[in-house]
């Protein structure tokens, strides 16, 4: 007969907004051991499994910590309540965590001051528009699919039997009737039940005993302070086009996501467990990219089966259509679905898919080999070269009102975004300068073939001032620059070669070109030497730029850029992932309009 051998949660903390899925250990009538789920609609053997879970509240209300939200509050920020900040916020378990937290938690304060000072009016921020709710939790905007309005876990109405049982001053409340529950912001500060057993499908009566678990209280998500969009001066000499009306505007978001394959606990080991988790992280990011609200997104380090199962279907609830390129795999062995890539969103209703290009740098490696290298060294060059690195080139038509955009001239009004993840090897040098080239030898050819706006996003792997860096800001390299040594197979030969003639300037860069009491902060969080940013990459073994908007100038000016994250906002002594921030790389956004074309250099 079919029983349950044992049941345990994956997870040791439930968060709000992240799918809880018990792992249920069954023996079946044969006596093998699976974790199969046996539904009613499909019974073995006679039998089914029933699920139930249940939100245990007790006569005392309980606060979680809004820096350790694993640690239950024992004081609160009153100032956080008079300035009317989400309660949740204000709660801390220790008067040295409110201590440590102070230069964080100030910030705010002081926004929700000036908000108030904008004719009462809140401000508008890019990411973190958030509502209290009655238990004091934040209550963010989640996908379709996880916000606390939708959560029906499995059954047809959320209407569950207001309380099933009292003891001992606690009252036993149904959720859910599924295998899988999603906590929501009622669920915070409670502890969850989840009971499994064996049902006779005939008479509808148990069998056996009931095997239950508890879990830990619920937690909110934590979230980090919202980053504004700051307009800038990214107009210098060039003059804006007229025609253009506002609706010629647009924005373009890049993010390295980490991929769930290389978020390991020995390599990220200063995070959290549970924040580190892949169920907890795809909501998190989800939450943190939708709320940005791009026109076009570049993401990096998406898993294949990420991209089918997770990103494609939700972003396509918020009305983005995508497009993927897997890595290739002749040097990666392990599950091909969980080989990550480039993925490529744009807004359904601004942007037409033309055409799509994709990059394989072993194919181009494949060929440099058979080209150039002797024949005694085309197996070590291979070896070299080919390290499963892509492209992803989309050709996108715009749209006003959802239908194609006229420019007055007869013409569509084209625009063409290259995402891409460079090899991260430091020892590759010359590797990675050869995929950028290779790159923008690609994009060269299609701007010979139309007169067309390009934007160049993606993780580079390389450092404000690397060569890669150079030939992508200066159009050339240095032929003393130091990476240059490393050219074994003189791939890099002559240096002559190394050049483009694509205006390209970097989108971060407009802070430094941008004047006003305001923005000294912002350039505060430049690099003075490079004008990009201290950092987009942020771990215990690393801290420093890899990430890169590049834009054609002669075609596109930059409006304003997502405010860049400085020390205060990752909080003192903190790498990332963290619970606030699910990538150990910090999301870019820029605003362009179009401009009058000059002259290509």
């Amino acid at each position: 007969m079919l029983s349950v051998v044992r049941v345990h949660l994956p997870s040791e903390i439930p968060i709000v907004g992240c799918e809880l899925t018990p792992y249920v250990l069954l023996r079946r009538p044969d006596k093998t051991v699976s974790t199969d789920d046996v539904p009613e609609t499909a019974p073995l053997d006679g039998h089914f499994l029933r699920y139930k879970w249940y939100r245990v509240q007790s006569d005392k209300k309980v606060a979680v910590c809004s820096i350790h939200p694993s640690e239950q509050a024992t004081l609160q920020c009153l100032g956080c309540v008079k300035a009317k900040i989400p309660l949740s916020k204000s709660y801390h378990c220790t008067t040295k965590c409110f201590s440590d937290a102070w230069q964080h938690h100030r910030v705010l304060h002081d926004r929700a001051a000036s908000a108030l000072n904008e004719n009462g009016n809140e401000e508008e921020e890019v990411f973190g528009r958030f509502n209290s709710t009655g238990s004091g939790a934040i209550n963010s905007s989640l996908s379709s699919s996880a916000s606390s309005a939708s959560f029906t876990n499995g059954a047809a109405t959320p209407l569950y039997p207001a309380a099933i049982t009292q003891r001992g001053g606690e009252t036993w409340f149904e959720v859910g009737r599924s295998k899988t529950y999603t906590p929501t912001a009622d669920d915070v500060g409670h502890v969850l039940k989840f009971e499994c057993v064996v049902v006779d499908a005939e008479t509808k009566l148990t069998v056996g005993h009931v095997n239950t678990i508890l879990t830990s209280r619920v937690i909110p998500a934590p979230s980090p302070i919202p980053r504004q969009l700051i307009p800038v001066d990214g107009m210098g000499h060039l003059d804006v086009d007229g025609r253009m009306t506002s609706s010629g505007t647009f924005t373009v978001l890049s993010y390295n996501i980490l991929s769930e394959a290389y978020a390991s606990n020995d390599l990220y080991n200063y995070c959290p467990s549970w924040a580190l988790s892949w169920p907890y992280r795809r909501q998190n990011l989800l939450r943190e990219i939708v709320g940005y609200s791009p026109d076009i997104i570049c993401l990096q380090e998406v898993q294949n089966d990420h991209f089918e199962e997770f990103f494609s279907p939700e972003l396509d609830k918020h009305g983005y259509y995508g497009l993927y390129k897997r890595k290739t795999n002749e040097v990666y062995s392990g599950n091909t679905n969980t080989i990550d890539g480039c993925a490529t969103f744009f807004r359904r209703d601004r942007f037409a898919h033309v055409k799509k290009y994709e990059v394989e740098f072993n194919k181009a490696a494949q060929s440099l080999t058979e080209a150039t290298i002797p024949t005694t060294q085309k197996k070590t060059a291979l070896n070299r070269l080919v390290k499963d690195n892509v492209a992803l080139i989309v050709v996108l038509e715009a749209k006003v009102n959802n239908q194609p955009f006229d420019n007055n001239a007869g013409k569509r009004q084209l625009l063409c975004v290259a995402n891409t993840h460079v090899n991260v090897s430091q020892d590759l040098k010359d590797v990675k300068l050869w995929q950028v080239h290779t790159l923008l030898k690609g994009l060269e050819k299609i701007a010979a073939s139309a007169d067309i706006p390009m934007l160049v996003c993606g993780d580079f792997n390389s450092v404000p001032g690397s060569a890669p860096h150079s030939l992508l800001a200066m159009g050339k390299v240095d032929p003393s620059h130091p990476d240059l040594a490393v050219d074994p197979l003189n791939i890099l030969r002559p240096r002559s070669k190394l050049v483009h003639q694509l205006p390209l300037v970097s989108a971060y860069s407009s802070f430094a070109r941008t004047v006003g009491l305001g923005y000294e902060q912002h350039k505060r969080r430049l690099d003075g030497g490079s004008n990009e940013p201290l950092f987009t990459n942020v771990t215990r073994d690393f801290i420093g730029t890899l990430d890169y908007i590049f834009y054609t100038a002669d075609t596109l000016v930059v409006e304003s850029l997502l405010e860049l994250l400085d020390e205060e906002s990752l909080r003192k002594d903190t790498a990332l992932p963290s619970p606030e921030w699910s990538s150990d790389h910090i999301a870019l956004l820029a605003k362009f309009r179009c401009c009058k074309n000059k002259s290509r250099r």
